[in-house]
């Protein structure tokens, strides 16, 4: 939250890319953070969205669409979308919408 507010972006942004990779609602993703969920059990659960292999690029120095464990790949997807949120990206192309 902090990196995305420091760049002018909302918890309301987040929580719409969160939901547009995963599939969760905001009442969703809420439980998880109570409960204190790994991104295993995270993850696990959720329908990730079938243009996340259009989410492409470095993150903490590994290539995305490189990433061969799923579990990894897809924290680094998130990685990446907040990324781009916080670099001030359209949501559009956030959300891959051609």
């Amino acid at each position: 939250m902090t990196k995305i507010e420091k760049k002018g972006r909302t918890k309301d942004e987040l929580h719409q890319v969160t939901e547009w990779l995963t599939g969760f609602n905001k009442k969703q993703l809420q439980e998880f953070i109570k409960n204190k969920s790994t991104f295993e059990q995270f993850f696990k659960e959720a329908n990730i969205n079938p243009n996340a292999n259009l989410i492409k690029g470095v993150i903490c120095g590994y290539r995305v669409e490189e990433i061969e464990n799923p579990l990894t790949q897809q924290i680094r997807y998130l990685d990446k979308l907040v990324d781009e949120l916080a670099k001030g990206k359209k949501m559009e192309k956030i959300l891959r919408i051609k």
